[in-house]
């Protein structure tokens, strides 16, 4: 099941995608349930905007994926140590939607994006077992998590470069019923290919990743997982479109500007 939230004739509201229309809900469905008011909305009459605010935090998961086939052959034959997932925070204000522009920061010359799959908590979550994480997700979404790569170095740590209004791009909708295995990732800029891969090399399922981080912290409706990058992470400037698509649940496309 696919969830926009929109907006439309001056309101925003929650819809479930069916063939071409939105299905009005009668709330959010984080808290709301899945009932319905019976209005359909045109999906071309809607504005899509970020499927869900996270009310607390955004939280990424830092080398999410193996380099490569080797490289997991190595870690899986005990060879690399550092077997805990690693992990960062963003504030929700770093959140935008579909089509929103990307403002580039005065004080950074180097912003990379990088193409992920997001997990949607949607319910609270303190100290899960990996075979209940699961219960907990609410659904995926698409992220592009942009990084100004020179604060990263300068700074020696990722609080500013990560943190920026609109480094966090989420959309175009939730997919609730979504299986991570397997799946094509891919980031493009002005329509050419910059990154690609699937989730085969992912090092941590989501599970896992969901358990591990509700050890370290409550996990709140709402919140948002970025899952990682596929690697390389790809260069946006002035006048780009940064386009992320992941398998199953579909394409997050917006503009770069610089200001000023």
């Amino acid at each position: 099941m696919k969830i926009a939230r929109f907006s439309h004739d001056s309101r925003i509201a929650y819809g479930i995608l069916d063939e071409g229309d939105l299905v009005v809900l009668a709330a959010d469905p984080m808290y709301g349930g899945l009932d319905t008011t019976g209005e359909r909305v045109p999906l071309a009459d809607a504005v899509l905007l970020a499927p869900v605010i996270p009310r607390s935090k955004v939280i990424g998961m830092s080398r999410g994926y193996y380099l490569s086939e080797s490289e997991k052959e190595d870690q899986e034959g005990g060879l690399d140590r550092r077997l805990e997932p690693q992990f960062f925070l963003k504030p929700n204000t770093t959140v935008v939607g579909p089509n929103d522009r990307v403002v580039l920061p005065a004080a950074s010359t180097d912003v990379h994006g990088e193409a992920e799959i997001a997990i949607v908590i949607g319910k609270i979550a303190k100290n899960v077992a990996v075979e209940d994480a699961e219960s907990k997700i609410f659904g995926y979404t698409v992220a592009n998590d942009l990084t100004a790569v020179d604060l990263l170095k300068s700074d020696d740590h990722s609080a500013r470069a990560k943190s920026f209004d609109g480094f966090c791009p989420l959309g175009p909708v939730i997919e609730t019923e979504f299986d991570m295995e397997g799946v094509e990732v891919s980031g493009s800029v002005n329509g050419e290919l910059v990154q690609s891969g699937d989730t085969a090399l992912l090092r941590h399922s989501a599970a896992e990743t969901v358990a591990f981080l509700s050890r370290c912290f409550t996990l709140l409706p709402g919140d948002v997982i970025l899952t990682g990058g596929l690697g390389r992470s790809f260069p946006v400037r002035d006048g780009d479109r940064a386009t992320v698509t992941v398998e199953g649940i579909g394409s997050l496309s917006n503009p770069v500007i610089r200001l000023g």
